[in-house]
Formats: C-alpha cells, structure tokens, sequence
C-alpha cells in the first residue's frame, strides 16, 4: 500500500433527526485513503450500501482500480447501524427512524469540522450508498460538483419497497423479537430466512438460469443458498440490519422541508454533474428510474451497465468484465 490511510470516530453529540427525535451520544466512524490537498478539492466521498463496513468497501480503492487513493482523498463514512458508528445494535434508545438524510447531515459536520472540507469533487455511492451520494447533491447543491450513483435511485420505487417491507415482515416475526425491531437473542433462524429473500433479489433471473450460481464450486442451489446467503446473514446483527431497511424504506430526495415532496423539484435543484450507473437487470433500482430521474437532471449521464448480476453488478469486487465497466465510466466521469 503506496498511500496514506486514517480512521477515528467523529463524536456528534447528540443529533437532531428529521424525525424531530435525538441520537444520543452519536458517533460516526470513518476512513480516509490518499491524502488530502492544500486546497482541499480533490476529495472524493464514499457512503455506505445495505450491511457494509469500511473495510467490505475497500477493494475499489487501489491505484489501478475505480477510485485511486494516490490521487483522490477518499473517505468513508461508517453508515448509521452498521456495527461501527451508533447504530441499533450498540444504543439501547436507537431511533425508530433514521433517514438517509440523517446520514447525510452527521456526514457533512464530519467533513466540515473534522477536515475543513467544504466542498466535494465527487460523491460516489452504490445502492444505499448512491441514495446518500442523491441526497447530497439535493441538499447541499453548492457543495458537490459530481455524484455517481450505482445502482440506485433519488426515491425508493414502491417494488423495492414491496421488498423490504417483506423482510422486514420476516424479521418481525422472529420469535426474538420483542418489538421496534429489537431481539431478545440472535434471530439466526430468521436471518438464515433473510439470506434467502435476498438472494432471489440481488441477483437475476437470468443469472440463475445461467447456473452462474454453480461457479463457484456449489454442487447445487441449495448448497449455494446456505453458503452464499444464509450463513453470511447469520452473522450480522438483527437490530442493526433492521435498522438500515428503516432507512432504504425513507429512501426520498424531495422527502424533507426544502422540497416537500416534490421529486422533480429536488431533482432540478441539483447543480452537480450526476452519472446513472443502473444494472441492466437489477430488480431494487431499475433502468427506468433512473430514466425517469433523468428528465429533470440539467447535467447527467445514463450509462446502464451490461450484466445479468442483477444489483451486484454494482459491486463486482470478482467479476472482471463489470469491474471493468465501471472503472471506465467513474474514471472518464472524474475527470
């Protein structure tokens, strides 16, 4: 490793939320990459998707790869409830809600009094991660020159939420749960369930009719099920991966007093130069949204990428050819 790396944990004290309740003691854990210029314009911000840490986001950032750390400053800002900043699974009095635009708002303080960053040469985000990078550039319009958004989308469409509603279904029929999505004891029964909700979304159709499912040594589908799906979700934490499905459900740019509802309001007010990444076959955020989206963006892109991985084309850490596509379309897009 030829660059620079630094993590802490910024303290918010007690956050204001849109919800108009109080995150006591938050906190948000970060990572920088590369190294921060005099000027401070070369930095690149990179929120969160669903379930992921820092250190599960990392294999983009190399010289070679889609974000350089020897050029960009790159930072990561832990997303509410995913085991590093205050999330549900460690505060006790954890909000019923937090939006993504509570995430946006304890992410702008972290870059303003953390590192004197007032403005961003990029946002990028994939998933939960690209409804942050939407919601910045709405929020703050002076202050993100680029956002790159993979495989999502500045609202969540009602089929997505037919999705996590489901799982979120799912979660609360755990016999542990003792309800506003808190357990009594790991629901391992009900996240192995979750694990094989998700795989039936995250991938599609056509990958499975493809049996690329079976390349990776798994003699059959129910062997890759339990081995790809149930048992990493057996791992996580009940009360945070609920949490998080909270904040996807709140998924809305125009959902907040600057615009009030009104989606092309908020769309037209974005000044920064917005690349669509949308996966040709994913199932959560969909080419046509993004289509529909792009009707009211004065300067944006829409690049869908060509692959049968459904909403993992977003995240090839170990598929070339999708990798390969999105390291050409940032790159050009980031300079």
């Amino acid at each position: 490793m030829n660059w620079p790396t630094e993590q802490g944990e910024f303290q918010l004290d007690n956050l204001p939320l849109q919800s108009g309740e109080v995150l006591r003691d938050a906190k948000l854990a970060w990572k920088s990459y590369g190294t921060l210029n005099a000027a401070r314009d070369n930095v690149i911000l990179y929120p969160c998707s669903y379930g992921a840490k820092h250190s599960t986001m990392e294999w983009l950032i190399e010289p070679d790869g889609i974000l350089d750390p020897t050029r960009w400053f790159i930072i990561i800002p832990n997303m509410f409830s995913n085991g590093l900043s205050s999330g549900a699974g460690n505060t006790p009095d954890y909000p019923a809600v937090v939006t993504p635009w509570d995430n946006v708002t304890a992410q702008r303080r972290l870059l303003l009094e953390q590192f004197g960053i007032e403005r961003l040469h990029a946002v990028y985000g994939f998933s939960m991660g690209g409804q942050q990078a939407y919601h910045w550039a709405a929020m703050f319009p002076d202050a993100v020159e680029r956002a790159i958004v993979v495989c999502s989308s500045a609202k969540t469409a009602e089929h997505n939420k037919v999705f996590l509603s489901g799982v979120l279904r799912t979660f609360e029929a755990a016999p542990e749960h003792i309800g506003n999505g808190r357990f009594s004891a790991p629901p391992l029964g009900t996240l192995r369930a979750v694990g094989h909700i998700y795989a039936g979304w995250a991938i599609s159709q056509d990958y499975y009719r493809e049996r690329l499912h079976l390349a990776g040594g798994a003699p059959d589908l129910e062997t890759y099920l339990e081995n790809d799906w149930a048992a990493p979700f057996q791992q996580r934490d009940a009360a945070d991966g609920y949490a998080q499905l909270v904040t996807w459900m709140h998924g809305d740019i125009s959902a907040n007093t600057l615009y009030g509802h009104d989606l092309a309001k908020a769309l037209s007010a974005i000044k920064a130069k917005v690349l669509l990444l949308p996966g040709e076959t994913d199932l959560y955020f969909r080419v046509a949204d993004n289509a529909l989206e792009m009707r009211h963006l004065a300067k944006a892109e829409l690049r869908p990428i060509p692959s049968i991985r459904g909403h993992l084309a977003g995240t090839p850490s170990s598929n070339p050819a999708d990798f390969a596509f999105l390291k050409d379309a940032v790159r050009n897009w980031l300079d």
